[in-house]
């Protein structure tokens, strides 16, 4: 199942540097694993804004869900999720 997710991220002002550090290399290398394993498929920077369009192709809702909840920067994230269908009109899908 194909599912588009934008994560907007809003980390605390007054959050420890050292916590900061961890956090952020911790949800580096967490997502690409993800990514190596096929299940994040592609991940875009928002221009200006501390947020990401990604693309995730896992089995079902629980799968996205699990791996949402467990990312090191979910508890400062506003997550919006798109469930994603094939367009007839795409010339890749032929």
């Amino acid at each position: 199942m194909l599912f588009a997710v934008k994560m907007d991220v809003a980390l605390p002002q007054d959050l420890d540097g050292d916590v900061r550090t961890d956090t952020l290399a911790r949800e580096k290398a967490y997502s690409q694993q993800l990514q190596r394993d096929g299940e994040w498929v592609n991940i875009w920077r928002l221009v200006g804004q501390y947020s990401n369009l990604s693309i995730f192709d896992v089995r079902d809702n629980e799968r996205l869900h699990e791996i949402l909840w467990n990312l090191p920067l979910f508890p400062y994230m506003s997550i919006e999720v798109t469930p994603l269908a094939g367009h007839p009109s795409d010339i890749a899908a032929g």
